[in-house]
């Protein structure tokens, strides 16, 4: 059997163990899961045989043939990208062992890259280039420790330590604090104060006693999963990384869960933040690779304390916000198709004259 021949069979292997995954639970699953994470370990290792011998690739990441064959492939290879840039990601699929680390740092474009490119394209070259300030960052942001709460808990212990209670007036506790600061920070762990841990247990205590958003949690599904896709119209390779994905009543659904700080104003921040381009974009991506049509749910924490309570809701978008959401998403992604086509990344904003300025 020549490698063409092998890598075409691992393919359809991976694809049925991830079939059989996916109506598996508990033990089950992560077996399943097991096998195919190994498999696509020797399936990248046959493809970079099969590479080095010269051989004619078999492979077209986008879907079917047809769509690579409407994809002028000159200007852009996929395939070698996802090789240089992330080697354990070997073409479209869903993903459930990559890190955060490696999922933002790995190929694609995402919604946030996206935002860049609405804005202006050159916004997009600049945030990978551009130093940080890693001074001026913020040191905890309750958001990120309250995701990680929530769906990560196993790992909020290696990512966080709570900063105990020195008396400062002293100098052997500013010494005492000083210390557990250099140790944290050599651990690489964020420091949380014991006010903001106190507040995100209420806040996670207060997502479980919603009960929509505890059937999230307690209901058959996956936490952090990477969606790698070829877009069928552009050929482009598209990211995201649901918060959840939850099947119920034979129902997909992704969710994502959003920090506010003021729950009344959430439907503002759908349109400051782009919120339903995000929801475009990661239905499409699925229903892309699956072949079904997801719904996605925001669940909504809000940080500030209303009548003694952190709030606590799930929403979704009606139809009209959606194909909004879509049309901004197909208007962008075509724009980043042009730019890396024609290698276009020079452009400026127009600025126009405020109304207020004629008064």
């Amino acid at each position: 059997m020549s490698t063409a021949q092998q890598i075409a069979e691992y393919e359809q292997r991976i694809s049925q163990a991830y079939e059989a995954a996916q109506r598996a639970s508990g033990r089950a699953y992560g077996e399943e899961m097991a096998y195919v994470s190994q498999m696509r370990s020797r399936l990248a290792a046959m493809k970079a045989e099969l590479e080095a011998q010269n051989d004619d690739n078999p492979f077209a990441l986008l879907a079917d043939d047809e769509a690579s064959n409407e994809v002028d492939w000159d200007w852009h290879d996929n395939e070698k990208i996802i090789e240089r840039e992330c080697g354990r990601i070997v073409g479209p699929g869903i993903y459930y062992d990559l890190s955060n680390e490696e999922y933002h740092s790995g190929p694609g474009i995402s919604k946030s890259g996206l935002d860049y490119i609405a804005h202006n394209p050159s916004f997009l070259p600049w945030s990978k280039r551009a130093p940080v300030d890693v001074e001026k960052l913020d040191a905890m942001d309750m958001g990120t420790a309250l995701h990680c709460a929530l769906l990560e808990p196993d790992e909020f212990e290696k990512r966080f330590i709570i900063m105990p209670d020195y008396n400062l007036r002293t100098t052997k506790g500013q010494a005492s604090r000083d210390s557990f600061v250099s140790e944290a920070a050599g651990e690489g762990k964020t420091i949380l104060a014991a006010a903001d841990h106190r507040c995100l247990k209420l806040m996670k205590e207060s997502v479980m006693a919603h009960p929509v958003a505890r059937m999230i949690f307690e209901a058959e599904g996956q936490n952090e999963s990477s969606i790698y896709w070829n877009d069928k119209e552009t050929g482009e390779l598209c990211r995201c990384r649901p918060d959840r994905k939850i099947i119920i009543n034979d129902i997909h659904t992704l969710v994502d869960v959003k920090k506010c700080a003021d729950m009344s104003r959430f439907a503002r921040h759908v349109e400051e933040f782009r919120y339903h381009v995000q929801d475009a974009m990661y239905r499409d991506g699925y229903e892309n690779l699956t072949g079904i049509k997801p719904d996605f749910w925001f669940l909504v924490v809000d940080c500030n304390v209303s009548a003694g309570r952190y709030q606590v809701d799930v929403v979704d978008l009606d139809a009209e916000w959606q194909q909004a959401g879509y049309d901004l998403y197909r208007r962008d992604l075509e724009t980043y198709h042009q730019c890396r086509r024609e290698d276009d990344w020079l452009h400026i904003n127009t600025l126009s004259r405020p109304r207020w300025a004629n008064k």
